[in-house]
């Protein structure tokens, strides 16, 4: 099978917002849904759940990465994408 290579410029596009959900089930339905209708490609989800409180989760894209973490004491958490795609970055915050 041949592979297409294709070059991608040294540009990374980020957007960072803090939202007032904690529920890591809520997060990753809500997060996986808007990364999917933005037409990134997901490579792999990982999460943790740590032992009092607290959960992070990041899926890798092809595209960079998304990182959700939660700080439940202070009721919000913190989403930041990366994305050398700049395009499905903004159909992701448009989301």
């Amino acid at each position: 099978m041949k592979v297409e290579e294709k070059i991608v410029l040294a540009n990374i596009y980020n957007h960072q917002e803090w939202v007032l959900e904690t529920t890591p089930e809520i997060l990753k339905e809500v997060y996986e849904k808007r990364l999917i209708e933005a037409g990134f490609t997901i490579v792999k989800f990982d999460e943790y759940h740590f032992p009092v409180k607290g959960y992070t989760c990041f899926w890798l894209l092809a595209e960079s990465h998304l990182a959700i973490h939660t700080f439940p004491e202070s009721k919000k958490s913190y989403i930041e994408l990366s994305s050398c795609n700049e395009s499905k970055l903004e159909k992701f915050k448009e989301k």
